[in-house]
């Protein structure tokens, strides 16, 4: 009943992802069942800190990530904390333990030259999809959308005249993404080939082969096959592109506030991880670049 009422809190009052409400509702499962294998009697409003460590070095035993068990721990954090604000007097046993260290991967990113030859070199092809799969590339890189918010894009969120398009991110939070002339260009292309298609109705701006809002898998499709084409990275896909469109922001000389400001990102702390990544370039090229750096 308590996770229950928990877990519906989060989806309507804080607008969580399906994803993530299935992850915490684990989550909390998994603690549930621990505290029972250790005593019966024992629930959420009789653990202490102790149990929650044990917890933690059972999870870590059975070789669970650093970065799960945070999330565990972060779930159980709110899961304390939203009882306490509804009334259930009862401290919260995992308020001062410190998760497991978490090694912080930088994010893969094709390389400026690489996306300059897709968008100027390669050819899509011909008809309604070519001209999709492009634009979906150009979309993606120019702006750094995330895929849901590509997805959800409709045709009325496109504001050719105010050069700017209307992006609905995580937890229904709008924001404004402005583009230059060159994705000008290429949405007004772009629209003119799919009204061609629909008879200029409006709608989903994106279509899929049926005339329906395109799907994810579809664009992950199109964005593997395409980025195949210009670089080796092993992963390839939306996400990738929005860490290119951060890393390249950066590297000429964005402010790193105005690219949170782009990306969505609630806290500044989530962008600066593109900073690292910027830095490790820029040692790169400097031990490529410097006569006497091979020496250091």
């Amino acid at each position: 009943m308590f996770i229950g009422s928990f877990i519906g809190y989060l989806k309507t009052e804080r607008n969580y992802s399906q994803h993530t409400l299935r992850a915490y509702e684990g989550d909390l499962r998994s603690f549930e069942s621990f505290l029972s294998r250790i005593d019966e009697s024992i629930d959420f409003f009789s653990a202490d800190l102790d149990l929650v460590r044990s917890w933690v070095s059972e999870l870590m035993d059975a070789g669970a990530a650093p970065l799960s068990v945070c999330r565990k721990l972060s779930a159980l954090r709110s899961f304390y904390a939203y009882q306490r604000s509804n009334g259930v007097g009862v401290d919260n046993p995992a308020a001062t333990l410190q998760g497991p260290k978490r090694r912080k991967k930088l994010p893969v990113f094709v390389k400026e030259e690489e996306m300059n030859r897709l968008i100027d070199e390669v050819s899509f092809g011909e008809g309604y999809a070519a001209c999709r799969d492009r634009m979906i590339i150009v979309l993606f890189y120019e702006t750094g959308i995330r895929l849901s918010e590509l997805i959800g894009l409709d045709t009325a969120d496109v504001d050719m005249g105010a050069s700017v398009i209307k992006v609905t991110g995580k937890r229904n939070k709008q924001r404004v993404v402005p583009f230059a002339a060159e994705l000008k260009r290429e949405l007004e292309n772009y629209l003119e080939v799919r009204a061609e298609v629909t008879g200029g109705a409006g709608g989903a701006l994106f279509l899929s082969s049926r005339g329906g809002r395109i799907g994810q898998s579809a664009v992950y499709r199109i964005v593997k096959k395409q980025l195949s084409e210009v670089t080796s990275v092993k992963k390839k896909s939306p996400h990738v592109l929005r860490h290119s469109f951060a890393t390249a922001m950066l590297n000429n000389d964005a402010e790193i506030g105005v690219v949170k400001e782009l990306l969505g990102h609630e806290r500044l702390a989530t962008t600066e991880i593109y900073t690292h990544l910027t830095f490790e370039e820029l040692k790169r090229n400097y031990r490529k670049a410097h006569p006497r750096a091979g020496n250091n």
